[in-house]
Parts: C-alpha cells; sequence; structure tokens
C-alpha cells in the first residue's frame, strides 16, 4: 500500500497523543527499527512502543486514517523489510509473564521472551514449547506455528496455545479462544500477522522438569557416514524422540567453542523425553558412525533446552531459506554433500536437516492454519552475509535447493520463511487455508492496514 500524503507535524502530534506509549521518529534517539537480521531493510514513518492493547489499537486507527500500514516488532526475530508508509510497533512493553502452576498455564504479553517464560516455570517443574532458540518471542513464534525441539512429542506448538489477546486490522480489540471468535483464533495460530497485532498469549506448559540430549559433534571428514546413518536411524524414532543434524561452518568467534571454530562439524541435535536409559541406548547408532569431537549430551534441566541448537542471540546480516522435504533416501543425502559437504566449497554457515513427523503429522485437538504436517523432513540453510562471502551465500542457496529439488514438495514453514514475497508466504499454506486467511482477512482488516510483510493477502 501506498500514498501520496505528505505526513506534516500535526499527524505526529495526533500519534502522539492518541498513545501512553512513546513514539519515535527517524531523527529521535529511541527510532532503531532493525530487528535480529540487521541485513533486513527497515525504515518505518514512526516506530511506537506501546504500552497496551489500547495503543495498539490506537496505532492501527492512525494509521486506517492516513493511508498507512502497521508492522510489528516483538525481538525482530522473522523480520521483513518495512519502508516509510509503515507505522512499527513495538511490543517489548508488553512483558507480563503470569503463571498458573496448578492448572499448567502461562499469560504472556507480546513482548517476552521464551526464555522469560522457561525461568519462571522452571521452578515448579513446567516446560513453555519454546523454539530452538529461546531468545525468540513467544508470540512471533507461536503465530507461525511453532516447530520447537519437541515437535514430534508435543506437535507445533501453537497447539497448545488457549487464547490470544488481538487487536485486529479494523483497530478493534479481541480475544480468540476455540469457543471465542473460533475464525480467529484458528487464523493466527499459522497466520502470521495476516489477521492481526497479538498483544497476549495463553498457553498450555508441559510437565516436564527435565529431558536427555544435547548434541554431538562431529568432524566434517565424517560427515558422510553420520549422515547416511542419521537418515538410516531416523526411519523408526518413536514420537518421545526429536532430533535434526546440521552441517556448521562456524567462523572463530567468542563464545564458539574452538573444536567448532573455523572448520566443517556435524551436530546431531536430541531431545527425548523418556528415561534417560532408554534415551541412550535409542542413540547408540548415532554414537557408532565415529569418533565424536565434543560430546554434549546427557541429561539436561529443560531451562537449558536452548542448548540442544545453541543458536546464534546477536543481531548479524543473514539470508535464510527453508523448504519441506518429501523423504530423504540416499540419493537425497549425497545431494546435499555434494554442495555442502567436505569437498564442496559452501559458505553458508548452517545446513540442517530437522525431522518432523510423530505428533506433528496427527491432526491437532484445535484445528489451525498449520499447514504440511505430513512433510516428514525440514531443509533450512543460514549464510551470513559478511565479506568475504557475502556475494556467494545467495548462489549457494539456491545451489542447495537446486541439489535437493527432487525432495522439495514445494511448501515451507513460516517461522523459516520470512518475507514478504507472496510466492514464498502463499508456499507456506495449501490452496484452501490461504483462501480462508484472505477471506477472513477481508473481514478483519478491510482497509489493509495490515497488508505489509508475511501476510496472506
Amino acid at each position: 500500500m501506498s500514498t501520496d500524503r505528505r505526513f506534516d507535524q500535526a499527524d505526529i502530534a495526533a500519534l502522539r497523543a492518541a498513545v501512553r506509549g512513546t513514539v519515535h521518529r527517524p531523527t529521535d534517539d529511541g527510532y532503531q527499527p532493525l530487528g535480529f537480521n540487521v541485513a533486513v531493510s527497515r525504515r518505518p514513518w514512526a516506530v511506537i512502543d506501546v504500552l497496551d492493547a489500547d495503543d495498539v489499537a490506537a496505532v492501527v486507527a492512525f494509521a486506517a486514517a492516513n493511508g498507512m500500514t502497521v508492522a510489528v516488532h516483538g525481538t525482530g526475530h522473522g523480520a521483513t523489510p518495512i519502508d516509510g508508509h509503515t507505522l512499527l510497533v513495538r511490543t517489548s512493553a508488553l512483558d507480563t509473564v503470569e503463571l498458573d502452576p496448578a492448572a499448567r498455564t502461562a499469560r504472556v504479553g507480546a513482548g517476552v521472551r521464551w526464555q522469560t517464560v522457561i525461568d519462571a516455570a522452571a521452578p515448579h517443574g513446567l516446560a513453555p514449547l519454546c523454539g530452538s532458540a529461546p531468545s525468540v518471542g513467544v508470540a512471533g513464534f507461536l503465530t507461525g506455528g511453532g516447530i520447537g525441539p519437541l515437535v514430534r512429542t508435543v506437535g507445533a506448538s501453537s497447539d497448545h496455545v488457549r487464547a490470544i489477546d488481538v487487536v485486529t486490522g479494523d483497530g478493534e480489540i479481541r480475544t480468540a479462544t476455540p469457543t471465542e471468535n473460533a475464525d480467529l483464533f484458528w487464523g493466527l495460530r499459522g497466520g502470521k500477522a495476516t489477521l492481526g497485532i497479538v498483544t497476549q498469549v495463553r498457553i498450555g506448559l508441559l510437565e516436564l522438569p527435565r529431558f536427555y540430549g544435547g548434541a554431538l559433534y562431529f568432524d566434517g571428514a565424517d560427515a558422510a557416514a553420520v549422515l547416511h546413518a542419521w537418515r538410516s536411524w531416523t526411519r523408526d524414532l518413536p514420537a518421545e524422540a526429536n532430533t535434526s543434524i546440521a552441517l556448521l561452518r562456524l567462523p572463530a568467534l567468542p563464545g564458539v567453542p574452538p573444536q567448532l571454530a573455523g572448520r566443517l562439524t556435524v551436530a546431531v541435535r536430541y531431545v527425548h523425553t523418556g528415561p534417560a536409559d532408554e534415551a541412550a541406548a535409542l542413540f547408540a547408532p548415532i554414537r557408532a558412525a565415529a569418533e565424536p569431537i565434543l560430546d554434549g549430551l546427557g541429561v539436561l534441566p529443560y531451562a537449558a533446552i536452548g542448548a540442544v541448537h545453541a543458536d546464534p542471540v546477536d543481531p548479524m546480516p543473514v539470508l535464510e531459506d527453508g523448504h519441506l522435504l518429501s523423504g530423504l533416501p540416499a540419493d537425497a543425502v549425497d545431494a546435499l554433500l555434494a554442495v555442502a559437504g567436505p569437498e564442496a566449497p559452501c559458505p553458508l554457515l548452517v545446513v540442517e536437516l530437522r525431522l518432523l513427523g510423530g505428533a506433528f503429522a496427527a491432526e491437532p485437538a484445535v484445528a489451525s492454519a498449520v499447514c504440511h504436517r505430513d512433510a516428514p523432513f525440514h531443509l533450512y540453510a543460514i549464510g551470513a552475509l559478511v565479506p568475504p562471502i557475502a556475494e556467494a551465500v545467495a548462489p549457494a542457496e539456491q545451489a542447495l535447493a537446486g541439489a535437493m529439488g527432487p525432495w522439495l514438495t514445494g511448501g515451507r514453514l513460516p517461522n523459516f520463511a520470512a518475507s514478504g514475497d507472496p510466492a514464498v508466504i502463499t508456499a507456506c499454506y495449501d490452496a484452501d487455508t490461504v483462501e480462508w486467511l484472505r477471506a477472513l482477512a477481508q473481514r478483519y482488516d478491510p482497509a489493509g492496514v495490515l497488508a505489509v510483510g508475511q501476510v496472506v493477502r
């Protein structure tokens, strides 16, 4: 959406008068619109640090009156480009975490990161169903469906949402549950910001004080042996077992273990919710695949769930690409190794295969906009857009997708496909879900106030 209207001082004064929070223009010190991926261009007309749902509603109303769009910024993960026709709502002040240990639920504000909820729940032996990176925001992760380290055991994390408070594109504050505004409840879980800006969620918690898991690392020279062993091993895993495997080319930076820095390594990630002895015995074929160079497996408190993937926490310029796979035969592993293995001049930091299936493939108790549940694997690549490899990252990701082409389903997952490209967005859903989301967007956002970034239109 674009507009020829020139915004003058009266406009910014009206916006500032309409909200209790702070409004920042580009010349103000608090503007700072960049997210986790600093390669994404974000130059909104203003950044608004909202204090409550009424503030969000006021921003949406102002945008509608002035022919503008509204985007949301929680932690800045999954950011897409925005320009001077957009207002950026920043939700960091919506930081409430209220636990009900008896009911095993938590009420969480839209500005809260998963680690905060994890730390609050840990003393009660409860586990919030976060993603692989606990530094990610709760709301954005759940609106994208939520594929976490326990996805095979519990399904999508959004399947465990009980209620959502949201400001829809028409400026109304609504609560969505399975029985109240059920159409919104369906679309908000998986539809990203298509239907509204989430201000608070109520989520179910799992009783899981600890787990067996972590990561086992191998030398890159053993990539073929480990990848083929992992492929065979994953064919009969029970739903209690969750795993991914990643080819890593990590730079020598603070925080990177010396065994992993400046070389190709292979990480096999593992989370098992059953007894430790059973979990360890089940993992034995991977231990036997090659000699590990770093062993991070054991019984861990759930509060350490982030150690499994050890995702970076500092902002960086990256290019990401994710695809769902129809299967992983031996030929697919060989194709991946040809472009990202030890003999390939690959610049990508991470090339990951994640096993899906299990509970994720089962029909959830309450339907949602999360699609492609039948895909057995997910392929994900990350490249750093830094000299001297910046120009090589996009071609490398394209080459990877090309090599794996025979096994790509054409589908994607929303949280691994941050893009404003309509083709990428619609690939996250089946055709019926796209049409339903479009129809609901017309109902709840008739002026197109939210028609920016990763939304279905």
